[in-house]
């Protein structure tokens, strides 16, 4: 099965940009009908969808974080990154990379990392 592992600091200062790398194993990123996902979960609040990147390279997200969001990938690693500039405190969360697959009739966040810890200090 697929499996994603996400990696990057834990820890933020607010001079720096918030990067994280996805891993991605037993599939290619490029593979049809999905797309890459960035979510996070802040401490008591429920998930937040922050952008993707689809098997052919096109990113999208909402408007709430599209102004500093950058998501990109690298092909021949197999793996996707995002970078979140001007963090805040709100910004500490616990970030997971997730693939969604749209297929047939189906669509789904089938394939899930474990989730890594960011704290902006």
């Amino acid at each position: 099965q697929v499996q994603l592992q996400e990696s990057g600091p834990g820890l933020v200062k607010p001079s720096q940009t918030l990067s994280l790398t996805c891993a991605v194993s037993g599939g290619a990123i490029t593979a049809d009908y999905h797309s890459w996902v960035w979510i996070r979960q802040p401490p008591g609040k429920g998930m937040e969808w922050i952008g993707y990147i689809t098997y052919s390279g096109i990113t999208s997200g909402p408007p709430l974080f599209k102004s500093r969001t950058s998501i990109s990938r690298d092909t021949s690693t197999n793996q996707f990154t995002l970078q979140l500039s001007s963090v805040t405190p709100e910004d500490t969360a616990v970030y997971y990379c997730a693939r969604w697959t749209g297929w047939g009739n189906k669509e789904a966040l089938d394939t899930w990392g474990q989730g890594t810890l960011v704290t902006r200090i």
